[in-house]
């Protein structure tokens, strides 16, 4: 069995080849995701609330469509995909929407649909870097409530849930600062009103390589849900 350690892996282990599928990425951001499905020949349809993310996207991946909206209202058509990927997504969305969110999911994708859910813990050395800038402790762990709620009220069956580790490499400790503000862009201000300390709090997280670069491991949790 081929080694799980990114979301391309984790989509090609539950439907192989991906050519040809119809997937939904929910949370696309600037469409880095999209674009290796894309490349692997999916039919690719982005969704994120951020517009200037959303141009970025469409320019990266001509061959995919993009649309501005959220996750507790999605724009398509019942039964419209055959998978929908959250990637990192979910705990972005507000927690008063988070199950909504999941049934949107549920609705638009076939009889055979499978949603996945890729979700980071509150465990690693990347996340402990992190919450120097922004704790996210409560909404990560509100995110893995409203899944087992989901599963819980029967709306999903669990297909599988296991786990891998994201592994970072950064030259220095601004690269890895850099890195979290562009996932969110207001991180900045509490960078720039404490960057020597928070500087040195990264570099003290960090595992460092004998080249001096700053190794940070994130834990990812992944859930398979199938619409019961």
């Amino acid at each position: 069995m081929a080694l799980i350690d990114s979301p391309l892996a984790v989509v090609r282990s539950v439907r192989p080849p991906v050519a040809g599928l119809r997937i939904l990425d929910i949370g696309c951001g600037s469409g880095g995701f999209a674009r290796q499905l894309s490349d692997e020949g999916a039919m690719v349809t982005g969704i994120d609330p951020a517009v200037q993310a959303i141009g970025q996207a469409a320019a990266a991946v001509p061959l995919a469509k993009f649309v501005t909206g959220v996750a507790e209202s999605l724009p398509f058509d019942d039964l419209a995909f055959d998978l929908a990927v959250m990637v990192n997504a979910l705990h972005h969305v507000p927690e008063a929407v988070m199950g909504p969110a999941l049934s949107e999911a549920a609705r638009v994708l076939k009889p055979d649909g499978v949603l996945i859910v890729m979700e980071p813990t509150v465990t690693g050395n990347f996340f402990e870097a992190l919450r120097l800038v922004e704790d996210e402790t409560i909404v990560r762990q509100a995110a893995q409530s409203a899944i087992a709620a989901a599963v819980l009220s029967g709306e999903f069956q669990t297909v599988r849930s296991f786990g891998y580790v994201r592994q970072e490499v950064f030259d220095t400790a601004k690269d890895f600062l850099e890195r979290i503000i562009a996932v969110d862009k207001s991180r900045r201000d509490v960078v720039e009103h404490n960057r020597a300390a928070i500087t040195d709090a990264v570099v003290s997280a960090a595992r460092h390589r004998s080249d001096g670069r700053l190794v940070f491991d994130q834990p990812i949790k992944v859930d398979i849900l199938r619409p019961a």
